[in-house]
């Protein structure tokens, strides 16, 4: 049967995957963000899983003002990287892993989840960032990808109970699958940040810093946090971090904190990124 191993959770700062791509990851501002991720590069490339569940956020590249799922996953045997107005990202088309996409898919819409199942589509730096961050640079992804994309952009964006719930789902969905297969479960996006208006810049240290601890020690503080204060303790993007708990409701109540990274500025946001391990019962 399928096992979940571990959970991820990173930022996916789009100016991230340009320093990558433009050859820039040893220059001075960007050296400590990309040296902040070579212990987990080392512990995944030791024991990578088989498959990853990877949460995210389109960002108006594979969906628009016109449809807008909550809740949605990639059945299909690829997606190649989105065109984001520059060009797409040099980096491999991520390989699907449909068995599993359609199963989970099956199990949470009989979970009661409304699961929007999407058979073509595109992946933008939501999905590619946080992929080339564990993984570097290479020819070819060293896993399958199972995308869940979040609505996190158009009011109103699920609660953190729900986004919590849905990892709990998830969980069921694999173990309940009959492959033999590691796998794992990311979140991404966040940390504090806000890209327009007066507060345009805002970054939150201790507010990021408590949600970290918090995510490992007292999920259910981070279960019941408003979407209002996402916005006045975070920013108007930091609601992204609900998708953070989908990863961590997939792990079980007991996890165990394996590696943590925090870092400001990359860009105008603050990134963070944490290695979570499921304990037994």
């Amino acid at each position: 049967m399928a096992r979940i191993t571990a959970g991820v959770a990173t930022s996916h700062v789009p100016a991230i995957g340009a320093a990558l791509d433009l050859g820039k990851s040893r220059e001075d501002y960007w050296r400590p963000v990309f040296a902040g991720y070579e212990w987990a590069k080392e512990w995944i490339a030791k024991s990578p899983p088989d498959v990853v569940v990877l949460v995210y956020n389109d960002h108006a590249s594979a969906f628009s003002l016109e449809i807008i799922p909550t809740f949605a996953i990639g059945c299909a045997e690829r997606f190649a990287p989105a065109d984001e107005g520059f060009g797409p990202r040099p980096v491999p088309v991520v390989e699907g892993h449909p068995d599993l996409a359609w199963h989970i898919a099956q199990s949470t819409i009989l979970d009661e989840f409304d699961m929007t199942i999407i058979n073509k589509m595109d992946v933008d730096h939501g999905l590619t960032v946080p992929m080339s961050l564990m993984f570097g640079q290479t020819d070819a992804w060293p896993v399958k990808v199972v995308p869940i994309a979040v609505n996190v952009v158009q009011y109103p964006p699920p609660t953190g109970n729900r986004c919590y719930a849905l990892g709990e789902a998830i969980a069921r969905a694999v173990e309940s699958f009959p492959e033999d297969l590691d796998v794992q479960v990311w979140g991404t996006g966040g940390m504090s940040h806000q890209l327009q208006g007066p507060r345009a810049g805002l970054i939150n240290r201790e507010f990021d810093n408590a949600f970290l601890d918090r995510l490992t020690s007292d999920p259910d503080a981070l279960r019941r946090l408003p979407h209002i204060e996402y916005l006045r303790e975070a920013g108007s993007e930091g609601i992204e971090l609900v998708m953070w708990l989908i990863m961590r409701g997939a792990l079980g109540r007991s996890v165990r904190e394996l590696h943590r990274f925090y870092h400001v500025p990359a860009s105008n946001t603050a990134v963070g990124h944490i290695v979570l391990e499921p304990v037994a019962k």
